[in-house]
């Protein structure tokens, strides 16, 4: 898969636990998962942006394009 999802390091650089990002972003559990553990076909720019703002960060630091 050439894009790379690294949310867990974005988590475990703001020392975020999957649940609490779950809470302040509005996303259950198991989409959140699905979307870190790169199996997620797509992201709305709406998610990406909540999730950037809750973690301080920007949507170059979570997504990574591999060739």
């Amino acid at each position: 898969m050439p894009i790379i999802v690294n949310l867990d390091v974005m988590m475990a650089k703001r020392k975020m636990s999957l649940n609490e990002l779950s809470e302040k972003v509005g996303l259950t559990l198991s989409n959140l998962s699905i979307l870190k553990t790169g199996k997620a076909k797509a992201i709305r720019f709406s998610t990406l942006e909540s999730i950037c703002e809750v973690l301080n960060c920007q949507p170059g630091d979570i997504l990574e394009y591999v060739d």
